[in-house]
């Protein structure tokens, strides 16, 4: 039984046992924003797996070994990521969206062919994705799929919702299109920050072994912040891997 499923039910006994004991309204009144305040917070926190099982990070890595992970392309800026990466030894996880890939397929292409993972972020990353329903939901996955099984011969099962977004509809989505759902759990916030400084500060303080990261590859600033990260993690020995290979599951379908 999911979480929100649970909060139901004890949502269900507690209205039952209101009822019976004929408490005033303003109890139910309390009841009701109480479920809905839990269940918005379980909406927009991927970590606390309300709806769905997400990885957030890998709590058993004992080695120094952790998941540079990076939203929102292919774009213009991803070659510079990528130059970075191939010059500190390091691998990554990109999360495309369709609309991106079908704009820049040789960035894609060079992505998987420098030996990074590749995720499924829909194909349009519309601010509307938590009011899909679930059909649309699959469609977005379904159509970013068969864009990458196109582009690279590869069928994706690794998705990350966009915004970290869950609900009931991306849940049975995803129960149809069996993706591993991934979220993060150092999110460095570089799309709201301006000051690179302070992006890197608020990633360096949560730096821990089996961490996942959350960076975009779509801004000059992110490039920048990137490099320093890169210099950090290497002076502390820890060895930049895909998220894949960090949790153990499979990237793409057999």
């Amino acid at each position: 039984m999911s979480k929100h499923k649970f909060s139901i039910v004890l949502a269900l006994c507690f209205l039952v046992l209101l009822f019976v004991i004929r408490a005033d309204w303003g109890w139910y009144i309390l009841l009701f924003l109480g479920f809905i305040g839990i269940t918005s917070w379980g909406s927009f926190d991927i970590r606390l797996n309300y709806f769905l099982k997400a990885y957030s990070n890998n709590p058993n890595e004992n080695d120094k070994r952790i998941a540079l992970t990076f939203d929102d392309g292919p774009h213009e800026m991803t070659d510079k990521v990528l130059d970075l990466l191939l010059q500190y030894n390091a691998k990554g996880t990109f999360f495309c969206i369709g609309t991106q890939i079908e704009k820049h397929p040789d960035i894609l292409q060079r992505i998987v062919s420098e030996g990074h993972t590749v995720g499924n972020h829909t194909y349009s990353h519309s601010k509307s994705f938590g009011f899909f329903s679930t059909n649309e939901v699959e469609q977005e996955i379904t159509q970013t799929n068969t864009l990458l099984e196109n582009k690279i011969q590869k069928k994706s099962l690794l998705f990350r919702p966009p915004f970290g977004v869950t609900n009931p509809n991306v849940a049975k989505a995803i129960a149809k299109t069996g993706h591993s759902v991934i979220g993060w759990n150092i999110r460095s916030l570089d799309t709201v920050i301006e000051d690179e400084s302070q992006i890197l500060e608020r990633i360096k303080k949560r730096i821990q072994s089996g961490g996942i990261i959350l960076l975009h590859d779509t801004s000059l600033k992110t490039v920048n912040v990137l490099e320093q990260l890169l210099l950090f993690l290497q002076s502390e020995n820890y060895q930049m891997i895909t998220v894949d290979e960090l949790l153990n599951i499979s990237a793409y379908e057999n």
